[in-house]
């Protein structure tokens, strides 16, 4: 399978999942900025995980960049990653709706977490298929960020049990990791497929 139609895929994926998540904000009855107010805590949520899901788009492109080859095993390892994304909108709705208590809030860092995990499969499933000179081997190096994530996840998830505040903390100073310009992999490929 040529590496465009598993990109074309999980873009499309990706972009249905924005959009049930931007669906999730329902108009409020009423024509005034207060009827806004209740809606601040689902915008936030829809915010934080706008920026999740660009960020895993994002890079998700860029690994697929430095792919040569698909393999069954990367389409079974985008799948699971395309899986736990497609969870990002309920578990967005239902922090939002609850204002960001325990229980959805520890969710919604579950998902965080399992997502990193399934990314990090993915690239690792990639790396094998390339072999040892894999261009993505070169670029990721020691990962710190990948290493991390899942860290900072594990532990908005305790914290949501003394503070659900204090893991929506973590969960934005994660995604700032995330937001600084990552160019380990544009670095490794040839310009001209950059």
């Amino acid at each position: 399978m040529p590496k465009g139609r598993l990109e074309a895929f999980s873009d499309g994926v990706i972009a249905i999942i924005i959009t049930i998540m931007v669906l999730e904000m329902k108009v409020p009855h009423g024509d005034r900025l207060q009827d806004l107010m209740p809606l601040l805590p689902v915008f936030l949520s829809y915010a934080l995980s706008f920026v999740y899901v660009g960020i895993y788009w994002n890079n998700h492109h860029h690994m697929l960049h430095a792919c040569s080859v698909v393999t069954g095993g990367m389409l079974w390892a985008n799948l699971h990653l395309l899986f736990w994304l497609s969870l990002f909108p309920f578990a967005t709705g239902w922090m939002g709706e609850n204002h960001f208590t325990a229980a959805p809030t520890m969710l919604y860092g579950l998902v965080l977490l399992m997502a990193a995990i399934a990314y990090y499969l993915l690239q690792q499933t990639i790396i094998r298929a390339q072999g040892e000179d894999s261009i993505l081997k070169k670029a990721v190096g020691s990962d710190w960020k990948g290493k991390l994530s899942p860290v900072l996840y594990l532990v908005a998830i305790v914290a949501t049990l003394r503070s659900p505040w204090i893991a929506q903390a973590v969960y934005v100073a994660a995604a700032l990791i995330w937001l600084i310009p990552d160019r380990r992999i544009e670095n490794v490929l040839p310009r001209n497929e950059g």
